[in-house]
């Protein structure tokens, strides 16, 4: 059934994807963001997400708000720690407050699975315990105080909520500051690519049509007032990425690469087995993209897109 869904961040890397699936799924899209989207059969309101009362005219008449806008990059917020917890926990209450007073539909919060570092587990999943006794990287305390403001809102207001944990999305044009980005960009370059520490740390990097797809589904009932990990369909080290990578630069342009080590990066996630299972079982949800195929697609796109022709 058709619907009126809002996407804040919807002309970022990953919000640009659930524009586009959402769309061929048949439903009318609504844009929040402070760029103007490159589509020009959706519907687009210049909004900044910490001004609550833009928000709420924004979101008027919507069905479902998808809550992307935020700061990723761990390096940023590390860098701007105050901006960070405005835009990302500040900039979440008000969807939810906007959300509210619109009385609007549910809010499908972006959340990522990096909030499991603050769990000592080394295997988790959606009903894992957080703890105060772990170093964390603020961008973790901000997801996760975005979190629980969800359940506050469902707890105090009674307003329905689904948030999804993503694992590390990968695709066309994701961002210059991405692992992957800057593997390519440096291996095309001549430049050694760099590891932080043993390059042994493993992550599930997700293909980003595969996550679009995972939001179109999650706007099934069954999703409303769950978690829902989406994770790649096999745990990925630093170093295979970083193999993988020379292996595309040696076939592109016949050089090899060099790979080399250095000290870890502060906050970096530990090695942990996370669980898939709600994807599956919630929205019906199995990513199909592999590292292989997924970093074809993704170094084809670069040296399309990202490298000046000769």
């Amino acid at each position: 059934m058709s619907s009126t869904i809002a996407v804040t961040g919807g002309t970022g890397f990953i919000g640009s994807n659930v524009v586009d699936a959402l769309l061929a799924d048949g439903h009318r899209v609504r844009v929040l963001d402070g760029r103007d989207p490159e589509r020009t059969d959706v519907e687009f309101h210049r909004v900044d997400i910490t001004d609550v009362d833009t928000l709420t005219a924004a979101v008027e008449g919507t069905d479902a708000i998808f809550h992307l806008a935020a700061m990723a990059d761990v390096n940023d917020i590390h860098a701007a720690p105050i901006e960070a917890v405005q835009v990302n926990v500040l900039g979440t209450v008000n969807v939810l407050e906007a959300a509210r007073r619109a009385e609007a539909g549910r809010v499908v919060l972006a959340s990522t699975v990096w909030v499991y570092g603050s769990c000592n587990d080394p295997v988790v999943d959606e009903r894992s315990a957080f703890t105060l006794d772990t170093d964390r990287h603020l961008y973790i305390t901000t997801k996760i105080a975005s979190e629980f403001a969800c359940r506050d809102y469902r707890n105090l207001y009674d307003r329905p909520f689904t948030i999804l944990r993503y694992g590390i999305p990968y695709g066309p044009n994701m961002r210059e500051t991405t692992v992957m980005s800057s593997f390519f960009r440096r291996a095309l370059s001549g430049e050694p690519l760099t590891i932080d520490g043993d390059g042994m740390q493993s992550r599930n990097f997700v293909y980003v049509t595969d996550l679009a797809d995972a939001h179109v589904k999650a706007l099934r009932p069954e999703a409303e007032d769950q978690v829902v990990n989406l994770d790649g369909p096999e745990p990925v080290t630093i170093r295979q990425v970083a193999e993988i990578t020379a292996e595309l630069v040696r076939e592109s342009t016949g050089r090899d690469v060099e790979v080399s080590f250095g000290p870890s990066r502060p906050g970096d996630l530990a090695a942990q087995t996370v669980r898939n299972t709600a994807g599956r079982t919630v929205l019906g949800w199995i990513p199909e993209i592999d590292i292989a195929d997924g970093m074809w697609r993704s170094f084809e796109w670069y040296l399309a897109n990202r490298i000046p022709a000769s």
